[in-house]
């Protein structure tokens, strides 16, 4: 669902736009998490084991998880690409609406095909490790990235569906390697997986309001600056995983 939503949202949200102002959105949105709400007061609990420690001591545990060097490095490396890509969700509509010119319900179809390929990427995932292993393939990712900034920074601005079309190698590569990050991430931390996907959550997150802040600046054209960024960001990833691959932290893992 969490990779549905992408898809679903824009579309529905556009749907909306025609029969109620941004106002009657947020009412929807208000409607949703009462259910949302209701929902997880109903739900059951299914964990066998469950902790007894009291909040100070859950969040102990998040400074454990901080002090390890191993799962910080690859976290960091991880976490920078959330730059260009948060730059592109939060500024997408203002590309294709206001600098594109398109309507509102255009653009959520240009935002679902693009979310398209966020979905295909860890569906493949397993299909594409029978022909190259993940260490290689997050490497092929940052390559592959670079190569569709590029093709943003030259000939993204020229229409909407050449922008798209620019950012669709990043938006895959970068879904595909979510599940060998993740994987690799989680591995370096034993017993503690609830504060390891916290701080990598929170991780994510202030990389991403970077991206957001960053693109949000007076730019003359938003499109050339996200695809400066894929290019930037992206090879600054690869340098880093290029150091840090070969340590047998990550190989141990990517062996298993």
């Amino acid at each position: 669902m969490t990779m549905v939503a992408p898809i679903v949202a824009p579309v529905f949200g556009a749907l909306l736009l025609r029969f109620t102002s941004w106002r009657g959105v947020f009412s929807v949105l208000a409607v949703i998490g009462l259910l949302i709400t209701l929902a997880v007061i109903a739900m059951e609990e299914t964990i066998e084991q469950r902790s007894k420690g009291s909040i100070l001591e859950s969040l102990g545990r998040l400074g454990v998880v901080a002090k390890n060097p191993r799962l910080m490095v690859l976290l960091l490396t991880f976490s920078l690409m959330a730059i260009p890509i948060m730059s592109f969700i939060s500024s997408s509509s203002y590309i294709f609406v206001n600098q594109f010119g398109l309507s509102e319900q255009v653009y959520s179809y240009y935002f679902a095909a693009n979310a398209v390929f966020m979905v295909i990427g860890p569906l493949l995932y397993m299909r594409l490790t029978r022909l190259i292993n993940p260490i290689s393939l997050i490497t092929v990712s940052y390559v592959i990235a670079c190569f569709s900034g590029l093709l943003i920074v030259t000939i993204g601005s020229q229409s909407p569906m050449l922008f798209a079309l620019s950012l669709l190698p990043a938006t895959f590569a970068g879904s595909v390697t979510r599940p060998p990050t993740s994987n690799l991430m989680l591995e370096q931390q034993k017993g503690d997986t609830g504060a390891v996907v916290s701080v990598m959550s929170f991780t994510f997150t202030i990389f991403a309001s970077i991206g957001m802040m960053l693109i949000s600046l007076d730019w003359a054209n938003r499109v050339r600056v996200m695809g400066l960024m894929y290019v930037v960001f992206a090879f600054v990833s690869l340098v880093i995983w290029s150091l840090i691959y070969k340590k047998s932290f990550v190989q141990k893992v990517s062996l298993e």
